[in-house]
């Protein structure tokens, strides 16, 4: 069934478990209650106070001697109307490889320089090398297959100060910082510091900030400091096709 009535207007939804609307959800969580009953008890007490009624234990599982980890199954009553929605819609064509090497020859007349890193103590490099390496991502190509981009590719756990120094020598147009470690918000904190970092010694001579990685809220860029926030699902041509969107748009304001 679709979830659009008759005026394509877009309508009211509920979760789906085992049958069309029932309002079954799953969800995980962890609390510091050594594994037993008092733990299995405190986790359908925190269930039913998040709204589901019945609440059902479904997996539980020690985390150490101090820690349980759940899985609760139950139902609940809220309604999701799809008309309330806010996405952040692509305002720019996605192009293919020939159309981008086109464009940035088009727009700067020069190789793109793209610079790459994972900041702070970040070591996950496995985001930022699909989208720069030539292997790529999801069957697309990095960024360095690309004829008309070069790519300089930093690596992990590079200090902001660094990534700044770096940019301005390599004369980067953009730079691309992946950041997988969430711990205590370490990658919007991370983000702040490299935006604020890049303001401070470039100003309105920066280059294209883009960051991504899979806690990332793509409405969140102006909150950061940045110029674009890509999620989970990523490809090298999403990322590609925006800069050459952005340094169009850069060029025509300038």
């Amino acid at each position: 069934m679709s979830v659009l009535d008759e005026a394509g207007q877009a309508g009211v939804v509920r979760p789906y478990g085992d049958t069309t609307g029932d309002g079954m959800v799953q969800l995980s969580f962890t609390l510091p209650v050594p594994p037993g009953p008092l733990a299995e008890g405190a986790a359908q007490q925190l269930a039913r106070k998040m709204g589901l009624d019945p609440a059902m234990v479904v997996h539980a599982k020690p985390v150490g001697p101090d820690f349980t980890f759940f899985v609760v199954y139950g139902r609940v009553r809220h309604l999701v109307n799809l008309s309330d929605v806010q996405i952040t819609e692509r305002e720019y064509p996605l192009l293919n490889a020939r159309e981008i090497n086109a464009e940035v020859r088009r727009v700067l007349r020069r190789r793109m320089v793209v610079l790459g890193a994972c900041i702070g103590t970040d070591a996950h490099t496995v985001g930022i090398d699909a989208i720069l390496n030539v292997k790529g991502f999801a069957g697309e190509k990095g960024l360095e297959y690309y004829r008309e981009v070069r790519v300089v590719n930093l690596g992990a756990q590079v200090f902001v100060p660094d990534l700044v120094r770096r940019a301005r020598a390599e004369k980067a147009d953009a730079v691309l910082v992946s950041q997988v470690v969430t711990q205590k918000d370490a990658h919007l904190h991370n983000t702040e510091e490299m935006s604020a970092a890049f303001r401070e010694a470039m100003g309105e001579r920066r280059p294209l900030l883009v960051v991504g990685g899979p806690r990332f809220d793509p409405a969140q860029a102006t909150a950061l400091g940045v110029d674009r926030v890509f999620g989970k699902g990523t490809t090298p041509s999403d990322v590609a096709s925006y800069l050459v969107h952005a340094l169009a748009a850069r060029k025509g304001k300038s």
